[in-house]
């Protein structure tokens, strides 16, 4: 019923951009192909990313051991040896957030330029380069949600005293938060609206897909439905990084009592790392300007 009611009236629909974005077979038109070939090779390296940080095995108990017996060589040895590896797969992971960043950049630049008129264009005539741009934050929450079921083991080994990088709590969002801002500040002839609001109409893209059951039936599996939160979640984040006032405040571009409600709709257990992430990871969250409604649909 409130589908329809929107059709007839047609005030939300005018508001909101309405159209499925093919996350799981949008191919690359000839104009995309090259941005796209680029961010391709990168995102094929992300899954063994992901893999190596799974297969993460400490090394506290040859610390511990050596900590305690500092004078067993043998032992120091042994810790040293367990140490190492995990220092190389540090800079592997630091090397990679670096490459995940040019390559966000690329898809920025593609998704702002003047090819079309606005972001809705973008991102409904490049769903190749909008569905890599998905595939990067999806990339980036899963990252960081599994380097924090293993972050009480890393932090005592090995982040605060050797990874600047790793030693934050979710690495590889900072870096593409970083990275979106720096994207902003090297391009200053270009609007902070042609990029905040490819954001905006992203996280609405995906919101309205969500909350569509027409959309949802044309998802092929839950996976792409999980996709689909999280991609909403990780550009709210950019977002109200990159924004001056941020997603929260009365003046967003994002719908985010909606966003929230959709992720609130959904089984407890599997959208809490989502909600913490809005609720830890943001930036404006905790300003003046948030409304009292949407702080206590986070806490």
């Amino acid at each position: 019923m409130g589908n329809l009611l929107k059709v007839l009236t047609c005030t939300d629909l005018e508001q909101e951009p309405n159209f499925f974005l093919d996350f799981e077979n949008a191919q690359p038109t000839e104009a995309e192909r090259e941005t796209w070939k680029e961010v391709d090779v990168v995102l094929k390296d992300a899954l063994g990313i992901l893999d190596e940080l799974q297969a993460y095995k400490g090394a506290g108990q040859e610390i511990r051991e050596a900590i305690q017996n500092p004078s067993d060589e043998a032992l120091q040895d042994q810790a040293w040896a367990a140490v190492v590896p995990l220092v190389g797969k540090l800079k592997t992971f630091y090397e990679f957030s670096q490459r995940l960043e040019a390559a966000l950049h690329s898809l920025l630049r593609a998704l702002t330029s003047e090819t079309y008129n606005d972001p809705t264009q973008h991102l409904e005539r490049e769903q190749a380069l909008a569905k890599q741009f998905a595939e990067i934050l999806h990339f980036t929450l899963r990252f960081d949600e599994l380097k924090a079921e293993g972050e009480n083991e890393v932090n005592n080994e090995l982040a605060n005293r050797i990874s600047l990088f790793y030693a934050d709590a979710t690495p590889m969002l900072k870096s593409l938060s970083d990275g979106t801002t720096k994207f902003v500040s090297e391009n200053k002839n270009l609007p902070i609206e042609n990029t905040t609001d490819v954001l905006s109409t992203m996280a609405t893209v995906c919101k309205v897909m969500l909350e569509t059951p027409e959309y949802r039936s044309r998802f092929s599996s839950e996976e792409t439905f999980s996709f689909c939160l999280r991609v909403m979640v990780g550009v709210i984040i950019l977002y109200d990084y990159v924004h001056p006032v941020g997603a929260f405040a009365k003046s967003s571009k994002i719908d985010m009592k909606g966003c929230i409600k959709v992720l609130r709709d959904q089984p407890p257990n599997s959208v809490e790392g989502l909600l913490n992430a809005l609720r830890y990871t943001t930036k404006h969250l905790n300003d003046e300007s948030t409304t009292k409604t949407i702080k206590s649909m986070l806490q």
